[in-house]
């Protein structure tokens, strides 16, 4: 079920709003200061991607300095992100089939403003880990 799941976001959504990660990404890495937001931008576009069967999860190295840079990240490409996942999200919504993909990407928009001090691992390697309400699109 995940794999037809990965494969409609994909269709539906998935590609464009990897695509936009990836242009936040590659703006990071030509800013020479920015480039650790670049590697979080290219983290979420391969969850982008293909979500399902993956959670997110706190990292537990984590410090203030995530906290800094989610507020630098926020106003750096944050709420452009999150902004192309509520559009989305909308516009999923308009369908019956489309709901679940939806809220999917209501709850990545959450990670979209703030995702610094938060890792992405698979769905069987998330025991153990405090796992975020804040992203964790599942089919069953």
């Amino acid at each position: 079920m995940r794999i037809i799941g990965n494969v409609l976001w994909l269709l539906l959504a998935g590609f464009w709003l990897a695509v936009g990660y990836v242009l936040a990404a590659l703006i990071c890495f030509v800013l020479i200061i920015t480039i650790p937001f670049g590697i979080a931008s290219w983290r979420l576009a391969g969850y982008a991607l293909w979500p399902f069967g993956r959670v997110v999860v706190f990292d537990a190295a984590a410090g203030a300095g995530s906290l800094i840079g989610n507020v630098l990240w926020f106003l750096l490409a944050g709420l452009w992100l999150a902004i192309g996942h509520v559009v989305t999200g909308l516009l999923l919504c308009l369908t019956i089939i489309g709901i679940p993909f939806g809220v999917a990407s209501f709850k990545m928009a959450l990670l979209a403003v703030a995702p610094l001090g938060k890792r992405v691992v698979p769905l069987d390697a998330a025991v153990g880990y405090e796992q975020t309400a804040v992203a964790a699109p599942r089919l069953a």
